[in-house]
C-alpha cells in the first residue's frame, strides 16, 4: 500500500540569469542549476518557506533555478517522482516507509515540519477536552486518516472503527451539529469555524505521540548520490526560506505568489496558519530548535516505524534505514 498526504500546494516559480564576471572582459550570463520541486496540495501558508526562497532570491543566491509546482487534488507526487518528471517531491515520513518497504531507491531527505499537522476538532462545553474523553463518540474520518493516524488513536485511546463517519471535506456539518467532533488541519479547519463564529478545541494528534515527520522533501537516491552538493544548496535555501517565513521578514512578495496561485487563500487565512505553526511549532520545535529546521534522527526514524508497525499500518521487517538520509540535515541553518 502507497500513502500520500492529502493536502494543500504551492505554484511554480522562475528565477533568472546570474551575472558573474570572466576574467578582464565583459560578463556573461551563467545559467543556474534547475530543479523541479513538487508540492502537495494548492498553494498556501503551510508551504509558505518555499515561495519565500522563490521571492526573495534565496534558490537564486544558491545557484538554483526552482520550479516550484503546485500540486492539487488530481495529482499524485509520488507517481511523478517514481516517473522521473519532477526532482523532488513534497510528502511524508508513510512515503518514504513505503520506498523502502517496496524497495524503490527513493528516500526522504528533510522533513520541514516536524509535527504532523493532522488534528480532531471539536465543539468547546460539550465534553470533547481531550482524547480519551472521544473514545466512543462519533468522529468524521477520511479515506487516508482511516490507515495512517486512526489505528495509532485506536490502539492509544481504545478508540474503536465504530466511531468513524464519512469525511466530506467541509465543515459544515461540524457546524450543523455541536457534538460533532471531525479530522482536519491545525493551520486550516479550526479558521474556518472561527469564521462562522465557533471557537474549537483543537487537539493536534502529535501532541499525544503521533511522530509521522511531514512536508518531507523526497528524491531519488541517484540524485541524493550523484548531485550531492545540488541537492544540499537546494535544501539550504529551502531552510533559510522558512526561517525567514516563519519569522515574517519580507513575506509580502511570497504571499502574493500564494495569493496569485491560489486566490482562496486571503491574507486572513494565511496569517493565521503562519500563527499557528509558530504557535504549536509545527516546524520549530523539537530536535528542529537545535539541529535547524528540517531537522530529522535515526531514532526519531525508528521509533515511529514501531509504533506504526505494532498498530498494524506497517509490516514488520522494514529496513526503515532505507527510508531516509541525514546527510542534508542537521547542519544548523536557519538558526539564530
Amino acid at each position: 500500500m502507497r500513502y500520500r498526504i492529502e493536502r494543500r500546494a504551492l505554484l511554480s516559480g522562475a528565477a533568472g540569469l546570474a551575472l558573474v564576471p570572466v576574467g578582464a572582459s565583459r560578463p556573461r550570463a551563467q545559467a543556474l542549476d534547475k530543479v523541479s520541486f513538487q508540492t502537495n496540495w494548492r498553494a498556501q501558508a503551510e508551504h509558505g518557506g518555499y515561495y519565500h526562497a522563490v521571492a526573495n532570491g534565496l534558490y537564486r543566491k544558491h545557484g538554483i533555478e526552482c520550479d516550484l509546482r503546485m500540486g492539487g487534488p488530481q495529482q499524485n507526487p509520488a507517481q511523478l517522482l517514481l516517473a522521473g518528471r519532477v526532482d523532488m517531491i513534497m510528502s511524508n515520513g508513510f512515503q518514504a516507509l513505503s520506498y523502502a518497504r517496496e524497495g524503490i531507491p527513493f528516500l526522504c531527505i528533510g522533513a520541514i515540519m516536524q509535527k504532523d499537522p493532522q488534528i480532531l476538532m471539536a465543539h468547546p462545553g460539550v465534553g470533547n477536552d481531550s482524547f480519551p474523553a472521544m473514545k466512543g463518540k462519533p468522529i468524521l474520518i477520511g479515506a487516508s486518516g482511516r490507515v495512517t493516524y486512526w489505528p495509532f488513536l485506536r490502539a492509544k485511546f481504545g478508540f474503536t472503527d465504530e466511531q468513524i463517519r464519512p469525511y466530506t471535506f467541509s465543515v459544515a456539518p461540524f457546524l450543523a451539529d455541536k457534538n460533532t467532533i471531525m479530522q482536519g488541519f491545525v493551520s486550516s479547519e479550526p479558521f474556518l469555524a472561527i469564521e462562522q463564529g465557533v471557537q474549537p478545541v483543537v487537539h493536534l494528534i502529535a501532541d499525544a505521540g503521533y511522530e509521522n515527520y511531514n512536508t518531507t522533501i523526497d528524491i531519488s537516491r541517484k540524485m541524493a548520490t550523484e548531485k550531492k552538493e545540488l541537492v544540499q544548496r537546494f535544501v539550504d535555501a529551502s531552510i533559510e526560506g522558512w526561517a525567514e517565513y516563519l519569522a515574517g521578514r519580507n513575506v509580502d512578495a511570497a504571499n502574493a505568489m500564494i495569493r496569485r496561485d491560489n486566490p482562496e487563500m486571503t491574507d486572513a487565512k494565511i496569517a493565521y496558519a503562519v500563527k499557528v505553526m509558530n504557535e504549536r511549532g509545527i516546524v520549530q520545535s523539537g530536535d528542529a530548535l537545535t539541529a535547524g529546521i528540517g531537522a530529522m534522527t535515526a531514532a526519531r526514524w525508528k521509533s515511529f516505524y514501531e509504533t506504526m508497525r505494532d498498530v498494524g499500518v506497517i509490516p514488520a521487517g522494514v529496513d526503515v534505514e532505507k527510508a531516509y538520509s541525514l546527510d542534508f540535515v542537521n547542519k544548523k541553518v536557519g538558526l539564530g
